[in-house]
């Protein structure tokens, strides 16, 4: 890798190169994030699509937090490669993921407010 730049440079810059399986594995969970955060833009727009018998404004309200948090996802997937990367490479602890947990809530109650909306219309 003499004279090769790669990107980004706060990742690569130190360290040595672990194992190429380990960073396969950490490149198949940021595609599986990716996934995820596609699903959930889907979602959001099928919801704002589909006429569920709701208010016009909760129904909006829905999409924009499942369109926010499939952003969010995005964001925090490539995060989340670029730590673990540079954690393997430092030889270092993994870093803990909390948006697993943020996710789970937040969908939790979005799916919670939808059956109730849906129950009582």
């Amino acid at each position: 890798m003499a004279g090769e730049q790669r990107w980004p440079g706060w990742v690569y810059a130190e360290g040595e190169e672990p194992d190429y399986r380990f960073s396969f594995a950490n490149e198949r969970t940021f595609l599986a994030w990716i996934r995820t955060a596609l699903a959930l833009v889907a979602a959001g727009v099928a919801v704002d699509v589909v006429d569920l018998s709701l208010a016009d404004a909760a129904q909006t309200a829905v999409a924009l937090v499942l369109v926010g948090l499939g952003l969010l996802c995005t964001v925090a997937a490539w995060w989340r490669w670029a730590l673990a990367e540079r954690a393997m490479r430092r030889r270092a602890p993994l870093p803990t993921f909390t948006l697993g947990v943020v996710l789970t809530v937040v969908l939790v109650l979005v799916a919670l407010g939808l059956t109730a909306a849906l129950v009582t219309a």
